[in-house]
């Protein structure tokens, strides 16, 4: 194994080995600096691999190979992932919750299983990285396991991935049907129906992850664990590697025919939606979570139509992005201690580098140009335009109310502050402006990706670029719905009249009164809580009452032992006596006393035989 590949299995087993050091080890007051340095180091490291084109592949059952490669979407995604999880580790060492063993060892346990994802090239490797990553979200949801409603909502999320989730197994048993080696380049050669169930498989499970319909509603209620889950959680993990899964296998969709303008059709669909709850919502965090599912839906269509190098760098700036803005909104959760709208009213004005920060973030998010989710959404544009007419027109709606609800949060946080402030200010430590300043510039810069001279070097396909009239329309869209949007905001109106209406439903879609809510999760809950009563009730009793019979019954069994085992003893004695009188009445030369001993052990056979006859002639 050369250096590169062996860097590269090291990126991978060195943080989980360390994490799982953290989380079973006691209060350490180097469990942070621990963490930070771990992933430093492996974000550091990841560069040569790249660079090096490392790979590595053993053999493993059913004729597979368990791999792992820096090609592909991961030449990017890799370096991504650790970076942006150092940043947001960074930021967590500053709050006394979140720079405790146990928190730092599930974070670099879940950058590992987030970055096995990224480099599996077959699927019992993507399986190991996909489950673990899931079980460690559910542990970092709910972190703050004493209050029940936090830990319900990591329940939530977890039951809500492993129920799509099971679409991957689907995928891996249409692979072995298929007769593959269950590579993941080999999925789009399956023959016959095989390669439609291993692909309807993959988009479940991916639509899942990335949080977007019909399996949205999960993401609003991850909002409950501490903030630096939510930053590496809706950036650069877990749902963005829902989406990276369909670029990835982007192949597979285009060859059944009908995956690819399913999967474009639901990804421009969570787009629209979600952007309108997110126009709707007076709570930060949660305009941020639903900003991420619509996001990832430029990604998801971006993988319908084939344009895999600008999805891949559509999901590079959003991590960016998403990072800065939940780290953001996180230090004023601490600060004031609410995520409210209007009361964080003025708060990148009270904190002015912070606030900054989180202003171009926001104009960003708002697809304002130059910047960069500007740069890569219209390539996905220009690709889906070439598409289809109709998914265009659609997906400049989602553009349209991206610009409103970056502006909504934007002019919230940028307005003057209140004369009597609703709210105490607290403090932001200094170390958070300071770890967001690299998210900021590739907020600003990442655009660049979106260049024709880049965009042609990024793995994947470039099916279009987008034209001059594009970029000019596009930009013209954004900045009219976000100056409109600024203006009624600024007269204390949320959100446009027409969006109005929507606002209980959209708000019930985000609180679980969904049909998937209703239908896989709350059964799912239910059938746990009866099995549990019958653990409790039926089969907790059951093993009680045997393991007591099971007492009673060795303590006779050994009573009985203790008979038998005194009178084998007798029976041993009386045989030494009698052998000790023989020999002292052979000894003697007493001859007399010799046979008549042999005449009464005759006798003595005789008697049993005669009984064991008598006995037989009786039955």
């Amino acid at each position: 194994m050369s250096a590169p590949d062996l860097l590269l299995v090291l990126l991978v087993a060195v943080p989980a080995v360390v994490g799982a050091v953290l989380v079973l080890a006691g209060p350490s007051r180097w469990s942070a600096a621990a963490g930070v340095a771990t992933l430093a180091a492996a974000a550091t490291a990841s560069v040569p691999a790249v660079v090096a084109g490392a790979e590595v592949s053993v053999p493993f059952v059913a004729g597979s190979r368990w791999g792992l490669t820096t090609s592909g979407p991961a030449e990017v995604l890799l370096p991504t992932v650790l970076v942006v999880a150092t940043l947001v580790l960074v930021v967590a060492g500053g709050v006394a919750e979140t720079r405790e063993p146990r928190f730092t060892g599930l974070m670099l346990l879940f950058t590992a299983a987030a970055a096995l994802t990224v480099l599996a090239t077959s699927l019992p490797g993507l399986l190991v990285g996909w489950e673990l990553m899931g079980a460690a979200s559910y542990a970092l949801i709910g972190y703050r396991y004493a209050d029940p409603g936090r830990v319900a909502s990591g329940a939530t999320a977890f039951l809500t991935t492993r129920a799509a989730d099971l679409g991957l197994y689907l995928a891996t048993a249409a692979a072995l049907a298929g007769g593959t080696d269950l590579s993941l380049d080999a999925l789009a050669g399956i023959e016959g129906g095989w390669r439609d169930v291993a692909a309807a498989g993959v988009l479940v499970a991916a639509l899942g992850k990335a949080a977007q319909l019909p399996f949205s509603f999960w993401l609003a209620r991850a909002m409950d664990g501490p903030s630096p889950v939510s930053a590496l959680l809706h950036s650069a993990a877990m749902v963005a590697l829902g989406g990276y899964l369909l670029v990835r296998l982007s192949p597979l969709l285009e060859a059944t025919g009908w995956a690819a303008p399913t999967t474009a059709w639901l990804g421009v669909a969570t787009a629209v939606v979600l952007g309108a709850v997110a126009l709707t919502q007076t709570d930060l965090k949660l305009l941020l979570a639903a900003s991420t599912s619509a996001q990832l839906g430029f990604v998801v269509l971006a993988a319908g139509v084939g344009a895999t190098a600008a999805g891949t760098a559509h999901l590079v700036a959003h991590a960016a992005v998403k990072a800065l803005l939940f780290l953001a909104a996180g230090a004023w959760l601490e600060a004031l201690g609410s995520k409210r709208l209007d009361v964080l009213t003025g708060a990148a004005r009270r904190w002015p580098t912070l606030g900054v920060l989180a202003v171009a973030a926001l104009l960003a998010l708002a697809g304002l140009p130059p910047l960069s989710l500007w740069g890569t959404k219209d390539a996905v544009l220009a690709a889906t335009h070439a598409e289809s007419a109709a998914l265009y027109a659609a997906a400049l709606v989602a553009t349209a109310l991206a610009a409103g609800y970056a502006v909504l949060a934007l002019v919230h946080l940028a307005r003057p502050v209140p004369a009597r402030p609703a709210e105490q200010a607290g403090r932001v430590p200094r170390r958070v402006p300071v770890a967001l300043v690299p998210l900021a510039l590739g907020a600003v810069l990442f655009g660049v990706l979106a260049l024709p001279a880049l965009l042609e070097r990024l793995p994947g396909r470039v099916p279009a670029e987008p034209t001059w009239p594009e970029l000019v329309g596009s930009s013209v869209l954004v900045l009219a719905v976000a100056g409109a949007t600024a203006w009624l905001v600024g007269r204390g109106r949320e959100a446009p009249a027409p969006l109005r209406p929507l606002r209980a439903w959209l708000h019930d879609w985000l609180r679980l009164e969904t049909a998937v809510h209703l239908t896989v999760v709350r059964p799912t809950v239910r059938l746990a809580e009866a099995a549990a009563r019958v653990d409790d009730r039926v089969l907790a009793r059951a093993v009680t009452g045997a393991a007591g019979a099971a007492t009673r019954l060795a303590g006779v069994s050994a009573r009985a032992d203790a008979g038998t085992h005194g009178a084998v003893h007798g029976v041993a004695g009386a045989l030494a006596r009698g052998g000790r009188a023989v020999r002292r009445s052979s000894a003697s030369g007493q001859l007399h006393h010799y046979y008549l001993q042999q005449v009464a052990l005759l006798l003595l056979v005789l008697v049993v035989v005669s009984l064991v006859v008598l006995v037989g002639s009786l039955r």
